[in-house]
């Protein structure tokens, strides 16, 4: 089968940081990270995929757990891994459309979780309630960051084929991120 509901199973050990890296700059952090965490364990949820530099050299914003990779004003993209450059591509269409949509990059719910609240407000501002999040896997877990919005994800297995058209087909890509925020908008 396909392995939607792994991240999932992670994020439910307790005292395990679940990372999964949006890009090589993340990646890198990530590593930095998880060789030096004294209070657990890290797991790092690698993509197969080639994936895009999305993020600054060495991922600021990263020990955070979350942080704003594009700012905008109308709604929150929030995305882990290789999801992150598919939010960066529905924050093009959105602006196209006249939506200002900010991009966070979320690689570890754990991390972020540990913020202090003013930290966390200032990623995910509670004026900002037109929010997707984007995953390849189950969209469990999500409503805790959404504030009401839109899991984009996978909630049955998945399919075999080559990854893009698997995400497309399965309703992970720009036209299904850009239609959840525009519902929400309506």
């Amino acid at each position: 089968h396909q392995p939607v509901e792994h991240l999932m199973s992670l994020r439910a050990v307790p005292n395990l940081a679940v990372v999964r890296p949006a890009d090589a700059n993340e990646t890198a952090a990530a590593w930095r990270y998880a060789m030096t965490r004294k209070d657990g364990p890290v797991a790092l949820v690698l993509s197969r995929q080639d994936l895009p530099v999305v993020t600054e050299p060495g991922a600021p914003g990263f020990e955070q757990g979350a942080y704003v990779l594009a700012g905008g004003d109308d709604a929150i993209l929030l995305a882990s891994g290789s999801e992150g450059s598919l939010a960066l591509e529905a924050r093009e269409v959105l602006a196209g459309k006249g939506i200002s949509a900010r991009v966070v990059s979320m690689p570890s719910w754990e991390l972020f979780r540990a913020q202090p609240a003013t930290y966390r407000a200032s990623v995910l501002p509670p004026s900002i309630t037109t929010r997707v999040s984007v995953e390849a896997g189950v969209t469990m877990g999500w409503a805790e960051w959404l504030a009401g919005g839109i899991a984009v994800g996978i909630d049955r297995f998945g399919a075999s084929a080559p990854g893009e058209l698997v995400l497309s087909e399965l309703g992970i890509n720009v036209a299904a991120v850009v239609a959840a925020v525009e519902k929400q908008r309506k």
